[in-house]
């Protein structure tokens, strides 16, 4: 029967989750257990696009991307896919009504990743977008379970969940990103000159999305409310973090929170949790 095969595609996208990211991974466990699989397989679906342009040297990753690229559109037109990956996340794409054009301004930032981009406002806003802004859109039409005038009503505040949770990865991979992969993705910046006020503007961009995000939070159904919540204490403590170091710090390790500590956050946020939402 099929459905063995479509549980078996959700089971490896939630291993794929819990392999790659141990906070998502705790912060879908806080979902409501009716939505959990859909988050696994919107999750699975990125990192593995992600993998592709970050992680598979030696290979031709642009034609690894474009057969990525034409699996997707071939699992969306014909409704399967013989990868459980994207058999996952086309059968959530699918019950949630999830907008194609969403997927394929993703993949278009995945794209961007494979070039030698000098980023200035306008190409940093279009790769926010796509690598972050569409990925919290598409979890959230699962939050809202497809209600349109829900998702257009948070819509905004999901937006910049995204961006302030990729701008924080940005600060917190900037030598990867520039010692390995050659890139550099603040507009403006010099990053063997990365000084102190560069890193304030960042950091106070940042601090100002998380404020709207906040806003949006607090308005998402119950069987999501906590989980996403958790996601956004995470980043706020790994945020703070970066800010207590300093700039030139920022150029030579990679900022980490530990295992201990994110525990700590999550039970710390369940307390918070209950006083201030419920």
């Amino acid at each position: 029967m099929k459905q063995k095969f479509d549980d078996l595609s959700f089971k490896i996208s939630k291993q794929t989750t819990q392999q790659y990211s141990t906070s998502f991974s705790l912060g879908i466990l806080a979902l409501s257990p009716k939505i959990r699989n859909a988050i696994y397989a919107i999750y699975g679906y990125v990192r593995l696009a992600d993998e592709i342009v970050d992680s598979f040297h030696g290979y031709d990753k642009n034609i690894l991307l474009n057969r990525f690229k034409i699996q997707t559109e071939e699992a969306l037109a014909e409704g399967i896919s013989l990868n459980p990956i994207m058999q996952a996340f086309q059968e959530t794409v699918l019950k949630y009504k999830i907008e194609h054009r969403l997927i394929y301004q993703f993949l278009r930032s995945m794209e961007m990743d494979l070039q030698k981009i000098d980023y200035n406002s306008e190409l940093y806003d279009e790769y926010i977008l796509g690598s972050a802004e569409v990925v919290g859109l598409m979890c959230l039409h699962v939050f809202v379970n497809g209600d349109q005038v829900a998702f257009e009503k948070l819509k905004p505040f999901a937006m910049k969940l995204g961006s302030a949770f990729q701008k924080v990865n940005f600060l917190r991979d900037m030598n990867d990103d520039f010692e390995i992969l050659g890139r550099t993705y603040f507009p403006g910046v010099n990053i063997l000159n990365f000084n102190v006020e560069e890193k304030r503007q960042i950091e106070k961009d940042i601090e100002e999305e998380f404020k709207l995000a906040l806003e949006g939070i607090k308005m998402l159904p119950k069987t999501s409310k906590f989980g996403v919540y958790l996601a956004y204490r995470y980043y706020i403590s790994l945020f703070n973090k970066i800010r207590r170091t300093p700039a030139t710090a920022i150029l030579k390790k990679r900022i980490r929170i530990s295992n201990g500590r994110k525990i700590s956050v999550m039970m710390s946020s369940y307390l918070q949790y209950k006083i201030a939402f419920i």
